[in-house]
C-alpha cells in the first residue's frame, strides 16, 4: 500500500518539477547551472557528506542514553525528513515565488513515510517535526527576504533548475533507472543563476559592442 501511494505521489512530485522547468525563459542556464552545480557537487560529495553528518549526530546523541530508542527515531526522523534536496528547493520556492505546492507535496510524502516509520521505531518520529519546521522556516524566510531584491529572470531560473532537481526527486520516487540520482550532489546549480545571466548578459553586451 505504500509503494502504490509512494509511486502515485512520485507523478505528482514529476508534474510539479516538470511545470517548473518548462516555465524557464533560458534552457542554456537550465543545462549550464546543472552541469556546472553537478560538477560541483559531486566533487564535493554533498549528499555523502550530509549522510555522515547524520550519523555522526545520532551516534552522539544515542550514546549512553537509557531512551535511546526515543531518540533514535527522533533523530532518524529528522535527519530523514531535513536532509534532502526536496526540503530545500521547496523552501526555496515558498519564499521567493509564494509557491508551496512542493513543499504541500513533501508534507503528503513525508507524512506516508511517518506512518511506517512510527510503526517500527516508536513515539520519537512525532516529534521530528519541531526541527523540520524550523529548519524548513528557516530556509523560505530567508528567501523572501532575499527575493524582492532579485531580478525576476532569475527567480524565474532558479525555480526552473529546481524544477529539474525535483524531477530527478520524483524519478527515484518511483524507482526508474539503474542507480539512485543523487540529487544532494546537484544543489549547488540551483544557485548559479545568481551568476550565469549577469556574466551572460555581460558577455551578450561586449560582442555587440565588438560587432558594432
Amino acid at each position: 500500500m505504500v509503494s502504490v501511494l509512494t509511486h502515485g505521489l512520485g507523478l505528482c512530485v514529476a508534474g510539479i518539477g516538470i511545470s517548473s522547468l518548462i516555465a524557464s525563459q533560458d534552457m542554456l542556464c537550465v543545462i549550464v547551472c546543472m552541469v556546472v552545480g553537478t560538477a560541483i557537487g559531486q566533487g564535493i560529495d554533498i549528499e555523502a557528506r550530509l549522510e555522515r553528518g547524520g550519523e555522526w549526530l545520532r551516534q552522539r546523541v544515542d550514546k549512553g542514553n537509557p531512551n535511546s530508542r526515543f531518540t533514535e527515531s527522533f533523530v532518524s526522523a529528522a535527519l530523514l525528513f531535513c536532509v534532502g534536496a526536496m526540503a530545500i528547493t521547496g523552501s526555496m520556492e515558498a519564499g521567493l515565488n509564494q509557491n508551496y505546492d512542493i513543499l504541500i507535496s513533501k508534507g503528503v510524502i513525508d507524512g506516508v513515510s511517518s506512518i511506517s516509520f512510527a510503526a517500527t521505531m516508536g513515539v520519537g518520529v512525532a516529534f521530528s517535526v519541531l526541527p523540520l519546521f524550523l529548519y524548513q522556516g528557516l530556509i523560505t524566510l530567508l528567501a523572501s527576504w532575499v527575493g524582492p531584491y532579485l531580478p525576476s529572470e532569475v527567480i524565474v531560473e532558479m525555480s526552473a533548475v529546481g524544477g529539474a532537481l525535483i524531477v530527478g526527486i520524483a524519478i527515484n520516487m518511483l524507482g526508474l533507472g539503474r542507480e539512485k540520482i543523487k540529487v544532494g550532489n546537484m544543489l549547488p546549480a540551483m544557485f548559479l543563476p545568481l551568476l550565469y545571466l549577469p556574466i551572460s548578459r555581460w558577455i551578450a553586451e561586449n560582442i555587440g559592442n565588438l560587432v558594432y
